[in-house]
């Protein structure tokens, strides 16, 4: 069986750490449009979204012919815009590719999507080596997977610790997802954040809070995600020198 399914973008103007990240400029693009393009890339151009509640990144998304779903203001994470975003698409599954990784790898999606189109029974989401100088940087959520990649906990701190609280940090997580429909309604169903995601500010523990596993998948490093004007600097530097 080959369930339905799409790529959809969750992008908002008003993010605390960096306002209008989406149409951040990385040469002669917006942010969101290398994202945007590279799901395409990945799935063909039918397959495609934006989820926001922005009319700003709307015309902008529109501005470059991408497809957009608007969504209201009160989603309280991304994964909550996904939710409501399925609620017109009504789809079986749905990929997240998170609209500030202007340098993910289309290969990567296109491996989630086609795992979703076969089985739509776990919540998905990738994860890479990290690199020795985001060990110490909050805005880059490490990874602790078992022995069969299920996610054990994921934290802005270096986890996991010795016992003399030194940081042994591995890995990171690349966002990219892959939600079935019933796990966007679960999700959703919550009235307000759990108390790990509130903890660390990362949306994926929501469902570890309500014993939801998640299924990690390892992916080759390389990828730059921008939370930050420096590290918007950092991905100019290498996408435009590789360009």
């Amino acid at each position: 069986m080959r369930y339905s399914g799409a790529v959809v973008v969750p992008a908002r103007f008003h993010s605390s750490r960096f306002p209008g990240k989406p149409l951040a400029e990385i040469g002669d693009k917006i942010m969101i449009q290398h994202v945007y393009e590279r799901c395409v890339k990945a799935v063909g151009g039918n397959e495609v979204y934006v989820a926001t509640d922005s009319e700003q990144i709307a015309e902008a998304v529109k501005g470059f012919s991408g497809r957009v779903i608007m969504t209201s203001e009160s989603c309280l994470t991304g994964t909550d815009r996904l939710a409501e975003a399925n609620k017109q698409l009504n789809l079986d599954f749905i990929v997240n590719v998170q609209g500030d990784e202007p340098m993910v790898n289309p290969a990567d999606i296109k491996m989630v999507f086609d795992k979703m189109q076969s089985d739509t029974s776990a919540v998905l989401n990738c994860y890479c080596e990290i690199e020795d100088h985001e060990v110490a940087m909050s805005s880059v959520p490490k990874v602790v997977v078992s022995r069969s990649q299920k996610l054990i906990y994921m934290s802005r701190a270096g986890v996991p610790f010795d016992k003399d609280n030194q940081p042994h940090a591995m890995f990171k997580q690349v966002c990219i997802y892959g939600f079935g429909r019933e796990h966007l309604v679960s999700f959703a169903g919550q009235a307000s954040k759990t108390q790990n995601e509130v903890y660390e500010d990362i949306e994926i523990l929501r469902f570890l809070d309500m014993d939801i596993p998640v299924q990690m998948i390892e992916v080759a490093k390389g990828n730059l995600a921008v939370d930050t004007l420096e590290d918007l600097r950092r991905v100019r530097r290498v996408l435009l020198s590789d360009g």
